[in-house]
């Protein structure tokens, strides 16, 4: 039995706005309509539309994930081309989970600081070198007065 935009919205966690702005921009080629003129859900649409929301949520360009659609609908001859663009998009996402775990191993740093019994001397500590570097570089001294 086929959802409405409404019961697929609901499904997929996007606003019924949303699945409208992807049938416009050209991400829903594959969806139908009812004999009312209502976009129709079948469950393999919404299979498809859980790779565009995985895509989307990864950092995919709409235009990219159009380009990934069009592929999907011109068939089975278009493998290697969706696999040279997922590969791509795969290295990127794969780039940024790096970037983010570099990220995550300074706040567990200052968490730990922050966390140990001595946290106001190391605090106090690192002020005290911060400051010790804008003298030595002749520069103002911003952290001038804070203790």
């Amino acid at each position: 039995m086929p959802y409405s935009i409404k019961a697929a919205a609901a499904r997929c966690g996007l606003s019924e706005y949303t699945l409208r702005y992807y049938d416009k921009a050209g991400l829903l080629p594959f969806v139908a309509r009812d004999a009312s003129g209502y976009r129709a859900f079948t469950d393999g649409d919404m299979a498809l539309l859980h790779t565009i929301i995985c895509l989307k949520n990864t950092g995919m360009r709409i235009d990219d994930i159009r380009t990934y659609i069009q592929y999907v609908m011109a068939g089975s001859s278009t493998v290697a081309e969706r696999r040279a663009l997922l590969q791509k998009h795969r290295e990127a996402v794969a780039a940024k989970q790096r970037a983010i775990a570099e990220n995550l191993k300074e706040i567990d740093y200052k968490l730990a600081l922050y966390e140990d019994p001595q946290a106001a001397q190391l605090v106090a500590r690192e002020l005290a070198a911060a400051s010790q570097d804008k003298q030595a570089a002749n520069l103002p001294d911003a952290f001038a007065g804070i203790h």
